[in-house]
């Protein structure tokens, strides 16, 4: 993954310290700090600087799981949709006011198409007088959807150079990941080394961050899958998982599942904690027969298909199977849940509003 040498000045700097504060406990009874959305970058200065041991090896894990996608699809020669479906958005005519959601990414079309399109394709419809574009912090991902499927992605340095080149005055940046964790980090990070090429810039907020966003995700997430709650039923989510401190808002989901009686629905993650093995000891405690399966990510991407609802004996599925529980895998990212693409458009309301401020 290419990443700029620059670090933000100072008071940029506190601003982002606050802005991953304020949902990066489990403990929080309000995030009432100022964020990053509520801010206006203006001609942000740097001075370069090395990359920090801690954050290349952040870099390292996270492309790791997407070369993990990537080598996977190869391998198995999925078939993962009709990529010319999905609207790349890497047009030019941009005009002066730019809508850029960005996004992990993944290789898999339909999932892409269904997820990240589906928010990409409400925020043009909520603000029509701004030019919707996409980037991912994945290269990874870029590179392979290139390479296989001959269509070109915008990461992060060319979606803002095309921002900047289509003299862009007003630019909003709606990311579509779940907390402040390291890619929202490097997300503000390349943005400040732009910001003297725009007159105004302001973030949304990921998806998770306030109190109100996570009931509303809880909410939208047990509605979406009350068909299968039968009182016989563990419904499981699995997350991603961080090494990142914002790695806490698995732990406080699982909080708000048991304090509105959601009993029979768990949390885990792929990559930190809560584990599989947690998962497993919460349902085993319960009188379950069936066990749903569905990913808390916004795509239905590698870790869905493969750690999630794979053959592989290591899978989600498999290891409840062989406890002798009858499993539903449900390859459905958050992207095509209609009020989780609400709370994204309200975060992006409220950065553009920020603008006027």
């Amino acid at each position: 993954m290419k990443r700029s040498k620059h670090i933000l000045a100072a008071v940029t700097a506190l601003l982002v310290l606050s802005a991953m504060t304020a949902c990066g406990g489990t403990n929080n009874s309000e995030n009432t700090s100022e964020t990053v959305s509520e801010t206006v970058y203006e001609a942000v200065q740097t001075e370069p600087t090395e990359q920090s041991e801690e954050t290349v090896q952040s870099e390292v894990t996270e492309e790791t799981s997407a070369q993990k996608e990537v080598s996977e699809e190869d391998e198995e020669n999925y078939d993962t949709g009709d990529a010319s479906l999905d609207n790349v958005r890497n047009q030019d005519d941009i005009g002066e006011n730019e809508l850029l959601v960005v996004s992990f990414g993944t290789s898999y079309n339909d999932s892409r198409r269904l997820t990240v399109g589906a928010i990409e394709n409400d925020l043009e419809a909520a603000f029509p007088d701004y030019s919707v574009r996409r980037g991912f912090t994945s290269n990874i991902i870029i590179d392979h959807v290139q390479r296989r499927d001959g269509i070109l992605i915008d990461d992060i340095d060319a979606a803002l150079t095309r921002a900047a080149d289509n003299g862009v005055k007003n630019l909003v940046i709606q990311p579509t990941h779940l907390m402040n964790g390291i890619e929202y980090d490097e997300i503000v990070e390349k943005a400040a080394n732009y910001s003297d090429a725009f007159e105004k810039v302001v973030f949304g907020e990921p998806l998770l961050t306030s109190d109100e966003d996570f009931e509303r995700v809880v909410k939208a997430i047990t509605d979406d899958t009350k068909e299968y709650d039968d009182g016989e039923t563990a419904i499981c989510f699995m997350g991603h998982g961080t090494e990142h401190s914002a790695n806490g808002v698995y732990t406080k989901i699982q909080e708000l599942f048991t304090a509105g009686g959601y009993n029979n629905y768990y949390i885990g993650t792929v990559e930190a904690a809560p584990t599989l093995d947690d998962v497993m000891a919460l349902v085993k405690a319960g009188n379950y027969k069936r066990v749903v399966l569905q990913p808390l990510m916004v795509v239905a991407g590698d870790h869905a298909n493969n750690d999630m609802a794979g053959d592989e004996e290591d899978s989600w599925k498999s290891v409840f199977e062989s406890e002798g529980y009858e499993v539903v895998c449900v390859l459905k990212g958050l992207g095509e849940n209609e009020e989780i693409r609400k709370i994204y458009a309200d975060h992006a309301q409220a950065a553009i509003d920020s603008l006027n401020r």
